[in-house]
Parts: structure tokens; sequence; C-alpha cells
């Protein structure tokens, strides 16, 4: 599947838990009714979240970026994101901010929510904002842009360690 495909393929898998957010109460699933992850209707500012971050496609990486202009980490995105879209005060490393937020269980992953990875052979070295259909948003370092990866790829499969969500 090419970018173009997968950002539409995101974009209308959002407008439908938008309009299905507006129509009906949300209820989450539960561990047992899931096998893998899938995108599952997440709450105002977890789709906040996501919507932001789309906007943030193909930005620059930087180390040690905080905004856009300059570039961006995987930390400093989304601190960039979580602050400007739903206004909540996250900092500091990936690993700092994986010790805030509400543990979530793989399987019960709501558009919006954290996840952690492990890829400089230190816990919680890498986050990225999920986004549904097992997707999530991130900065890597590996290719120098803001991009869109699968929980399934292999790398990021092996490394992944957790996810937090910083709503109800």
């Amino acid at each position: 599947m090419n970018f173009k495909s997968t950002l539409s393929s995101l974009l209308a898998l959002l407008a439908a838990l938008l309009l299905a957010a507006c129509g009906t109460p949300a209820s989450r699933p539960t561990a047992a009714s899931m096998s893998a992850p899938t995108a599952t209707a997440g709450s105002a500012a977890g789709n906040e979240i996501v919507l932001y971050a789309l906007s943030l496609l193909d930005t620059g990486y930087r180390f040690g970026g905080k905004n856009p202009e300059a570039g961006l980490d995987c930390s400093g995105m989304v601190s960039y994101i979580y602050a400007r879209a739903a206004g909540l005060k996250i900092s500091g490393s990936a690993a700092d901010i994986a010790r805030g937020g509400r543990p979530v269980e793989r399987a019960a992953l709501r558009p919006g929510d954290l996840v952690f990875f492990n890829t400089s052979h230190r816990s919680f070295s890498h986050v990225g904002i999920y986004l549904g259909d097992a997707r999530f948003i991130h900065a890597p370092s590996s290719n120098g842009r803001v991009r869109i990866d699968a929980l399934g790829d292999p790398y990021y499969a092996q490394r992944f360690e957790a996810a937090r969500s910083y709503f109800d």
C-alpha cells in the first residue's frame, strides 16, 4: 500500500469514527472480544490528537526537536501535539512520558493513546501516537520525517513495550 492510499484510508477511518461518535454512545471493547488491535471509537480529545498528528506528516526529524519549524523527535512530537490539540502538558523523554498516563492493553488501544517501543536497547526509548487500525504516527530518526507505521511491522512488533492513555 503506498503512502497516499494509506493516508486516504486513515482519513476515511477517522471520518467514520468521528461520525459514529456523534451518533452512538462509545463502548469499550473487552480484551476477550478482541484478538488484535482494531480501530475503536476514541475520546473526543483522542480524535483531536490524531487529526493534529496527521497534519504533521512528513515534518522533518531533529534530535531534541520540540516544534515543527525546527524539526521534531518522538517525544517532542507527542508533547507538541498533546499541548496544542488537547491542552495537556506532558514533557520529557519517551521514558518520562511512559511514567505518566494509564496503562492500556494493546487490544484496548484507542486513537490518541501512546505506544512505546525499545528501539535503542533501552526501555521506552521511542513513542508514537496510536491512530487506529493497528497503525501509529511517530517521528523516527531512521528516515528523517514524521510518518505512519504499523504495529505489526516486524521491526516495531518485536520492540513494542507498552501503551498508555492520558484520557478517561
